[in-house]
């Protein structure tokens, strides 16, 4: 079938100038004579004319040029309709592109799109509310709440946000119900992860795969606050194996474990997001993976 392309952009994300960039994409996407068109992504997530256009154009690709925010309303919206999907990373994390192996620089972003290689990923639900990336509850999510409403994007507001609600955190009390068996846990934060990181290769579940059938949980418990910052970089080295759940969990700094499903109930109403966006808060969460949810253009050595 003859490749299609409708680049979604997203005017908003990120910090780089897009007039530049859709120039650079109309240019590199005409020598590589692929019919193209270019369009804006839009803030609802409302992307219903675009199904009766892929059905009648015969698109093939869509290519999401934006953050992790936009990638989820336009997968969620677009998952059923058989195209395959690729991305241009310009938000401010980025964490499904890079976990995928897809760089930050257009032009070579591009060349992974144009050589046609694609991979199954998985995803999951929350509440039947779309994730792609990673969604958690607590420390994490009040970041994503406060940058949201931040006028200026990027890694640098990001980490100031990340600091400035470190001295403010304390830990939620949560129940995790899994089957045949949950417990209770006092936590600063907790991620579900089916990318491996936040974004900007802050990776936050390093045993995490886009598309092994599993979800990474990782449960930041109560401790001296002093001890965090060490914990938490433990984490992201990759030096906390996958655990099997014991009786001693309670005198864990961090639980790191890996299941298809779980409920956690959010027993003192900790913040919430998905993907990196601000969600409501709710007193439970179901969460369920779905296995080989969409088909994205990833760098061939990540290709099986």
């Amino acid at each position: 079938m003859e490749r299609k392309i409708v680049y979604l952009v997203n005017p908003v994300s990120g910090t780089g100038k897009k007039e530049m960039l859709e120039k650079l994409i109309q240019k590199k996407t005409s020598e590589q004579s692929i019919k193209f068109e270019i369009q804006h992504s839009n803030i609802l997530g409302d992307y219903d004319y675009l199904k009766d256009k892929i059905e009648r154009d015969e698109i093939t690709d869509i290519v999401i040029v934006g953050g992790d925010g936009t990638v989820n309303h336009v997968v969620s919206a677009l998952q059923d309709t058989g195209v395959n999907f690729g991305i241009i990373p310009v938000g401010s994390g980025n964490g499904l592109a890079y976990c995928a192996g897809i760089p930050k620089n257009p032009i070579k972003a591009l060349q992974i799109i144009f050589n046609g290689s694609y991979n199954y990923v998985d995803a999951f639900t929350v509440n039947d509310k779309f994730s792609c990336m990673l969604s958690g509850l607590g420390f994490d999510a009040q970041v994503a709440h406060d940058f949201a409403n931040k006028a200026s994007r990027g890694l640098l507001t990001y980490t100031q946000q990340s600091l400035y609600q470190y001295f403010k955190a304390h830990p939620y009390l949560f129940q995790i119900v899994l089957d045949n068996f949950s417990f209770y846990s006092d936590a600063f934060f907790i991620s579900v992860a089916n990318s491996n990181q936040f974004g900007n290769n802050f990776t936050i579940a390093p045993k995490a795969s886009l598309d092994d059938g599993l979800l990474d949980i990782v449960i930041v418990q109560k401790m001296n606050k002093a001890k965090l910052p060490f914990a938490i970089l433990k984490q992201i080295r990759g030096d906390n194996e996958l655990q099997q759940l014991v009786e001693d969990m309670s005198e864990k700094n961090i639980l790191y474990f890996q299941t298809p499903s779980l409920t956690i109930r959010n027993l003192k109403h900790a913040p919430f997001h998905i993907d990196g966006e601000p969600a409501e808060t709710e007193e439970e969460y179901k969460i369920q993976l779905i296995r080989k949810c969409f088909k994205l253009y990833q760098p061939e050595a990540a290709v099986s």
